[in-house]
């Protein structure tokens, strides 16, 4: 086969001794946090029903002045949201879409720096866990917001932060885990763990209903992976493309005596490591845009449909659980270019169909299945950036990427605030720039059966 030489030099390994095990596991653990807190602003931030609170004094000319003496918030559902707190509503309620939106300004900016700073300076696993502990201090912080802009400063930086964590994770399991391995790990793992987290929110929030409460509680997992340091090793394809043969060397056989293998007296004869630029990829840009727009919007619609906020948030997470499965199997035996046309195609259909549909239950049923759809496309086009780029860029490439498509989620919020217009508007934009992202995505490259690359040279040609 067209192994690269990294994969031949460390083949004695096997694909899933305990050493991987351990590394597959143990990352996948650290993405819940993630899952957990990615769309804790859907309850954090929700408008409790609310009216005027004013005096009798007042009523008389209670036109021409206004909503004096503040608001009363319903306290059936919510204790208090940062609405409720800081009056978020009517003239205000432009705050909303805005504090979501400045939280995936923290995760542009996260994916901008992390691939530079893991590529480049530090390597995976110290800016995974530096990504870890920011999180965790920055929403210990955040609990003791005395002001919605304060409140806005951390959320940005806890984005920031999270990302930088997620992506890296991903990284870093791709690169120390064998061939089949690394594609379950990079679509259905990562994904699951990550829903799993996604899952654990409403029920948490069903509980704690004041927003401070709820911060706290969320901030817990962020600190329950710090120990993970002493067990995930840093990716040796990393340190040997900064030229650290004897650190590479030694995790690898750390991890030989941990799967009882007897390593070979030299692993790494003379790797050639080169690099050179990339010209940067527009239409996978576009793509990951798209999809983020998708995935986000609905994900933070979840409040406005029908029925319970708690029970749709969970539903909505449950979906991705078997999208997150059937990624994998497409990814495992199909077309790269196939499974991310296939998913966005019949992604963009069932929202097209929403506004069709009169039935409040059916509309949310393709509402749904939108999200299924969209959920596999995000999983496959994750796993075929990080196949397409080599290990010298592969953190920047999908940094690059997933920047570009964090445009996507921070223009999401207001996919949403379209609804105040008309309510089919978002699904009719969403629907068709899905399709055609669906359409756009033939003209990539296939990566599929092809080695991971570690140098430029090995990297799969594109078409034109």
């Amino acid at each position: 086969g067209s192994t690269t030489a990294y994969e031949a030099a460390t083949a004695f390994l096997g694909e899933w001794g305990p050493f991987q095990r351990r590394v597959f596991f143990l990352l996948s653990l650290s993405v819940v946090p993630i899952g957990l807190t990615a769309f804790s602003i859907v309850f954090l931030a929700d408008t409790p029903d609310h009216r005027c609170a004013y005096k009798v004094e007042n009523l008389l000319n209670y036109s021409e002045r206004g909503c004096l003496d503040g608001w009363e918030f319903d306290h059936s559902v919510y204790t208090s949201t940062i609405v409720s707190e800081w009056n978020l509503v009517c003239d205000e309620s432009w705050k909303r879409p805005l504090t979501s939106s400045i939280f995936f300004g923290g995760v542009f900016t996260g994916s901008l720096i992390s691939g530079q700073l893991s590529d480049r300076w530090f390597g995976r696993k110290i800016v995974m866990f530096a990504t870890i502990a920011l999180q965790a201090v920055s929403k210990f912080i955040q609990v003791f917001s005395p002001s919605w802009i304060v409140f806005c400063a951390l959320y940005f930086i806890v984005g920031m932060g999270q990302v930088s964590n997620y992506i890296v994770a991903f990284v870093l399991g791709m690169e120390v885990l064998g061939p089949r391995t690394r594609t379950l790990f990079s679509t259905a793992a990562v994904s699951l763990f990550f829903g799993v987290g996604y899952m654990l929110l409403p029920l948490i929030a069903f509980f704690i209903t004041d927003w401070r409460m709820l911060l706290l509680a969320l901030m817990l997992p962020s600190c329950l992976c710090m120990p993970l340091w002493w067990f995930i090793p840093e990716s040796p394809r990393w340190l040997l493309s900064q030229g650290r043969t004897e650190e590479a060397e030694a995790i690898l056989r750390n991890a030989a005596e941990m799967n009882n293998i007897e390593p070979p007296t030299v692993i790494f004869s003379s790797l050639q490591v080169r690099t050179s630029f990339i010209r940067e990829i527009k239409t996978f840009s576009f793509l990951q845009n798209t999809i983020t727009i998708a995935y986000f919007a609905l994900s933070l619609n979840t409040a406005n449909l029908n029925g319970n906020p708690y029970f749709n948030c969970f539903l909505s997470a449950l979906m991705e659980m078997p999208a997150y499965v059937l990624s994998w199997v497409m990814f495992r035996w199909c077309s790269r270019r196939l499974s991310v046309f296939s998913s966005l195609s019949s992604g963009g259909l069932f929202l097209l169909i929403i506004h069709l549909v009169p039935a409040p239950a059916l509309s949310i049923t393709f509402e749904m299945l939108g999200k299924f759809a969209v959920s596999t496309a995000f999983a496959v086009a994750y796993a075929y950036t990080a196949e397409l780029y080599p290990t010298v860029l592969r953190n920047t490439a999908i940094g690059a990427c997933s920047t570009a498509s964090r445009i996507g989620s921070i223009i999401a919020p207001y996919f949403i605030y379209l609804r105040t217009y008309s309510v089919s508007l978002p699904y009719i934009l969403m629907g068709s720039l899905t399709a055609v992202a669906g359409l756009l995505s033939l003209l990539l490259p296939e990566s599929f059966g092809m080695p991971l690359p570690d140098t430029i040279s090995h990297m799969q040609q594109f078409p034109g």
